[in-house]
């Protein structure tokens, strides 16, 4: 990382920031050639592995991707504000990111797919005990991604 004054340390602060993100960036790459999907995300500390959870379709371009390259990034912000200046290079913008690297993985176990998908639901406003028809559980498509390299920033407010 270039600006360290900027580096979030710690593992607890950098899950602060994953906290306030609606959204996780997936960053995929076959061939030499990137593509990057927005998608929910959950996650859990286990085993001193950040895991991250993804639920999608079975079956398109990100699953084709992912079948010849377990090897992925991923991207998450929050508070995007601009901050304004008298000049042109005094304009800037405050935010907080995450940004890391793993091997995704798709889950096929039925208890850890609706394990996961409890987490999703939770984290996105959930609330009791979901429930899951054999279709559902069947037809969806649990990802996972064991992180192994993980990096926090933050251009601070004021």
């Amino acid at each position: 990382m270039r600006r360290m004054d900027r580096a979030v340390a710690g593992l607890e602060n950098i899950l602060a920031i994953l906290d306030k993100c609606d959204v996780m960036r997936l960053g995929l790459s076959v061939d030499n050639i990137p593509y990057i999907v927005p998608m929910n995300f959950a996650y859990e500390v286990a085993n001193e592995t950040l895991w991250i959870y993804f639920h999608c379709a079975s079956q398109g371009r990100k699953m084709d991707m992912i079948s010849r390259n377990r090897n992925v990034c991923f991207e998450a912000d929050a508070l995007h504000r601009f901050t304004k200046g008298d000049m042109a290079c005094a304009w800037s913008a405050e935010y907080e990111s995450v940004m890391g690297e793993g091997e995704i993985s798709v889950l096929t176990d039925e208890s850890q797919k609706v394990r996961a998908l409890n987490m999703l639901m939770e984290r996105h406003g959930f609330t009791g005990e979901p429930h899951y028809n054999p279709h559902e559980i069947s037809a969806v498509t649990v990802l996972r991604i064991a992180v192994n390299a993980m990096t926090g920033k933050r251009k601070p407010t004021g």
